[in-house]
């Protein structure tokens, strides 16, 4: 996701960016280093040398930070994000279950019913298309209970 605008908000003490899908607001106490009424933000900027994925501010002391789309993401809780981080961890806990297993990938790819190819994509940290449901199924073959715990 590439960020458009972003500029610093010191009234609400906090950097406001926007992406083509929607705004978003880090607070500065969220970001190294933080601003702070004693060393406030002179520059910021969409860094295009991190493919336009992040941004760079300035410090009236000189000192520089840079913040990527991922940590604005997770602070915000983006939901398309959130899937995307759940579907990782789930993916990376199935490829350590398949290497302990003591059943064969055949044989998993035949309790799960589906193809080698399939079974690949599923254990593919950098696809992000296949279902959270799958991951499930494949874990459960795998004799693995899975939790979703909410904190307040």
């Amino acid at each position: 996701m590439k960020i458009r605008t972003v500029k610093a908000n010191s009234r609400k003490r906090a950097f406001q960016l926007a992406t083509s899908h929607r705004r978003y607001e880090i607070p500065y106490f969220k970001v190294d280093p933080a601003p702070s009424a004693t060393d406030p933000v002179v520059s910021v900027s969409v860094d295009p040398e991190l493919g336009f994925e992040a941004f760079t501010y300035e410090l009236a002391s000189g000192t520089e930070g840079t913040v990527h789309i991922d940590q604005v993401l997770e602070h915000n809780q983006d939901p398309a994000y959130m899937r995307d981080l759940i579907l990782y961890k789930l993916t990376l806990e199935a490829r350590r279950r398949v290497e302990e297993y003591p059943m064969s990938k055949r044989q998993i790819i035949g309790r799960l019913g589906t193809s080698p190819t399939q079974f690949y994509r599923l254990l593919d940290t950098s696809n992000n298309r296949k279902s959270i449901d799958r991951m499930l199924e494949l874990l459960h073959v795998l004799d693995c209970e899975v939790e979703l715990v909410v904190k307040p």
